[in-house]
């Protein structure tokens, strides 16, 4: 059985957390841990875990709320590193007990009992990378960070059967704010955070019945409101706006389970 929470998702920090269990071994993987360790340990202790239930941390990109303490996490409890060359020159190749495992574009990754697919995402940074998570039996499809759609990131999301998606900010909100035009230019371009439309036009190309769980993430607290992100899920998927989950930037949310 595989399941997933999250740990904190916004501009504060992030760190999602994949699990998967068969028989008598679980394995679990971090998706980022933009925290310090010691408040990543903190969030971990709130859902019965410490840093050594950590298997392996794979760090999407070089920004300060994604990397955050993966190389100390490495130092102090020997975690795997995943990540890309292009991440791993950006954070400065730090000296590590021993190198990361590079990861690529669409090449899997087997990480005990989780199959992982990197995939490349349009953002600004050196060599980012997305993911899906598969324990041969159910697919989780993660993707935050990406200024855009695309037929490479689409065809990677296709046949989910959970979806953790960002949806960054309103147009007109983030329009309307009191961010320096570089840093509106910066969210709202083809390399910065998907804007709430752009999000909904995703999460339609990915319906299928078996889409069982569609979760909100990466929420500007300036520029979106989670009724606003609820209300166009609903609109997109024909469901009710309380059936869906908006991951709060601090407390992230709880586990949900697949299969």
């Amino acid at each position: 059985m595989m399941r997933f929470c999250s740990l904190g998702s916004g501009s504060t920090g992030n760190a999602t957390l994949v699990e998967a269990a068969s028989g008598t071994t679980t394995t679990r993987v971090l998706v980022d841990c933009g925290f310090s360790l010691r408040e990543l340990t903190a969030r971990l202790a709130r859902i019965g875990l410490t840093p050594a239930h950590i298997d392996a941390v794979f760090v999407t990109h070089e920004h300060g709320d994604h990397v955050g303490c993966a190389t100390t996490l490495v130092r102090r409890h020997g975690t795997a590193l995943w990540t890309s060359r292009g991440t791993w020159r950006a954070i400065g190749e730090p000296e590590l007990p021993a190198l990361p495992q590079f990861a690529r574009d669409s090449e899997p990754i087997t990480v005990g009992d989780l199959c992982l697919t990197p995939y490349t995402v349009p953002h600004d940074a050196g060599e980012p990378l997305q993911l899906c998570f598969s324990d041969g039996h159910t697919k989780l499809g993660v993707l935050t960070d990406a200024g855009m759609a695309t037929p490479h990131v689409l065809a990677h999301l296709q046949h989910c059967d959970a979806l953790l998606l960002e949806f960054n900010h309103d147009r007109d909100m983030l329009a309307r704010s009191s961010y320096p035009a570089s840093l509106k230019a910066r969210i709202g371009g083809r390399l910065g955070h998907l804007a709430n439309d752009t999000a909904a036009e995703i999460l339609a190309a990915c319906l299928h019945p078996g889409l069982r769980h569609v979760v909100a993430a990466h929420l500007s607290e300036q520029n979106n409101t989670p009724d606003l992100v609820r209300a166009l899920m609903a609109q997109v998927t024909g469901g009710s706006a309380g059936d869906f989950v908006v991951a709060h930037p601090g407390a992230g949310f709880d586990w949900l389970a697949l299969g």
